[in-house]
């Protein structure tokens, strides 16, 4: 793949690009009107409860092995709950690479890895051993 065309491919699979898409979607079939925040954020939790659905009952070893067919419709659920995330922080008017990377600096404050590497407790744990310092 010569430069240009990974230039081109970058630019039709970047953030902006898909949320520009979506919004064309959204706009030519006039839908905005029914996009309010709760309205979205229903239906994304509605979606996110499909792609649970697919792993249910499965042991976590049997989650880690999905056949081609599953991952094509897990990854189905899973864009439909990626595509009204994006719309919700298009109509909230958040920019979500923005905020994600304020969480993370976030999260790395609530977890120092000094003191959770390789640990699953919630992040009360590490600030109440602060405190007691």
């Amino acid at each position: 793949m010569d430069k240009h065309t990974k230039a081109s491919a970058a630019a039709h699979d970047s953030l902006d690009h898909l949320r520009q898409r979506i919004d064309t979607f959204v706009t030519e079939r006039d839908w905005a009107q029914f996009h309010s925040p709760k309205n979205l954020a229903m239906a994304m939790i509605v979606e996110a409860a499909e792609v649970v659905e697919h792993f249910q009952w499965m042991t976590a070893q049997d989650s880690q092995q999905l056949s081609e067919d599953q991952k094509r419709e897990v990854g189905q659920e899973l864009a439909d709950t990626f595509v009204y995330l994006l719309r919700i922080a298009e109509v909230c008017g958040i920019d979500l690479i923005e905020a994600t990377h304020a969480k993370i600096d976030l999260n790395a404050q609530k977890y120092p890895v000094d003191q959770c590497k390789g640990s699953n407790a919630k992040y009360t744990v590490y600030q109440a051993s602060d405190a007691s310092l």
